[in-house]
């Protein structure tokens, strides 16, 4: 680090003078800094904290950017591409008039991939803009020219693990390899997005500061921005306060900002949720700068997966207080098409798209979903997201949970119609549940099971809330 004739200036972000003189060079080393003292790797990863606070700084635009057909695809069964085009389509639906899904990013290695990415142009989407992600190749980078694609994902690993270990080099051969890299595509007039891949265990001001800053420069000279996304490639991000780097999700989106001086829409947060933290870290991302976090339908991805969309689409409206024009009901939609087409099995307590999220098994939870739902249910899941909050009747479930599966099932409302807890038809289905547990029974009864029961016990009463069911409009969207 050097500091120069130190300055006051002014920050419009702040509104306070700041010194403006912290200038970080290129640490260059013989052997690598791979942080022994946090990753020694025979033990669990360990979180050290020097209290130093960074401000928050909430970008005046966040949004979401999908890596569903790139890093995705990677963890699951290849795509088609019908289905590829079906979800992209889903991704623009979700993502509202505004363009809240902002970006798609997908391959352009096979013909397949081709296909899919000519197929989803020809729609005339303006968002999500479709982006690619490529291999450092003459060939890579004038393919993506002929298809009119203005912006380009680029692997620029910046850990020592990276730079020494897998690839060999020293930090200041992977640098000017990676500018000569950025400077081919800028010559092509696309706009390169720098994957900075294992961020978190990165030398941050030794390399990663220098390198933005240099990415910057070179922007500049082009007058193309140069975007930054920050890799949490394994996970190891965390936002408590107050926490050192290079582990700090907000330390880094702060150095970014303050001393490589990258503006807000020019960095995207990736992160992997090796532990546990991968929504609250993309949220930090927002709250200290970032306006764009990178995610995928469903989470899926490397290893652990990627932070779900659907899950920051939740919290943009929970940040924001309103859902800027999405369309949350489409949440339900991906879920369900994913399990009947692509036969991606959803685990069924999966926030916002299991099939039992909001599904409750215990008798005195469902007594409370009868008495007012919203006792037991996170928000008005129907209205929402097309999900009827539900029931679950297995040995536990008692008179409630079968009142309040009689109700949701045929969808009743209103005085005159729900099914009373006390009503004859209850105790009598519940005499038939009960007695099926008494035999043995482990597993939790499903609709059709149920509806059998109900036929069997009252067929008149069977045959009259069917009638006020197939007379009422669904709510699903």
């Amino acid at each position: 680090m050097s500091e120069k004739n130190p300055i006051l200036e002014y920050s419009p972000q702040s509104n306070l003078l700041e010194l403006a003189a912290y200038h970080y060079s290129l640490q260059e080393r013989e052997d690598p800094n791979l942080y022994r003292n946090l990753f020694d790797y025979d033990t669990i990863p360990k979180i050290a904290f020097n209290h130093r606070n960074v401000p928050m700084n909430m970008p005046a635009e966040i949004w979401m950017t999908d890596t569903t057909f790139r890093d995705g695809q990677q963890s699951t069964s290849p795509f088609t591409v019908d289905q590829i085009v079906h979800i992209y389509k889903l991704l623009s639906k979700l993502g509202g008039p505004k363009g809240l899904v902002r970006q798609s990013e997908f391959f352009l290695y096979t013909e397949k991939d081709r296909q899919a990415v000519e197929k989803c142009l020809e729609l005339g989407y303006q968002f999500p803009e479709i982006t690619t992600w490529i291999r450092a190749s003459q060939k890579d980078f004038e393919l993506v020219k002929s298809y009119g694609i203005k912006e380009t994902g680029i692997l620029v690993s910046c850990s020592d693990y990276h730079i020494y270990k897998k690839m060999g080099l020293t930090r200041r051969q992977a640098m000017d390899k990676y500018l000569d890299i950025v400077r081919q595509v800028l010559d092509l007039g696309i706009r390169p997005r720098c994957h900075f891949e294992d961020i978190t265990r990165a030398d941050f001001y030794g390399f990663v500061v220098p390198f933005a800053e240099a990415l910057r420069h070179l922007g500049e000279e082009y007058g193309i921005p140069v975007k930054i996304r920050a890799c949490d490639t394994m996970g190891y991000g965390v936002n408590y306060p107050g926490t050192a780097l290079p582990r700090s999700v907000q330390g880094i989106i702060y150095g970014l900002m303050h001393y490589s001086g990258i503006d807000s829409s020019m960095i995207e947060w990736h992160g992997h949720n090796d532990f546990y933290k991968v929504v609250t870290n993309a949220a930090t991302a927002w709250l200290y700068g970032a306006s764009g976090v990178n995610c995928s339908l469903l989470g899926i991805g490397e290893r652990t997966g990627n932070c779900p969309l659907e899950a920051m689409v939740i919290e943009y409206a929970s940040l924001r207080g309103t859902t800027d024009g999405m369309n949350l009901p489409v949440i339900t939609e991906i879920a369900e098409y994913f399990e009947s087409e692509i036969g991606y099995e959803i685990p069924p307590r999966t926030p916002f798209v299991g099939r039992h999220f909001n599904v409750t098994r215990a008798g005195i939870h469902a007594d409370g979903l009868l008495k007012n739902e919203e006792i037991y249910n996170i928000f008005n899941t129907t209205k929402l997201l097309g999900r009827p909050a539900t029931v679950a009747v297995d040995s536990h479930s008692g008179a409630a949970g079968i009142t309040h599966w009689i109700n949701s099932f045929f969808r009743l409302h209103g005085e005159d119609e729900v099914v009373d807890k006390r009503s004859p038809l209850v105790t009598r289905m519940k005499e038939v549940v009960d007695e099926e547990y008494a035999r043995g029974r482990n597993t939790v009864m499903g609709d059709e099971e149920l509806e059998n029961i109900l036929r069997n016990v009252d067929y008149n009463e069977y045959e009259r809330l069917s009638h006020i069911h197939l007379h009422k409009p669904t709510s699903k969207k």
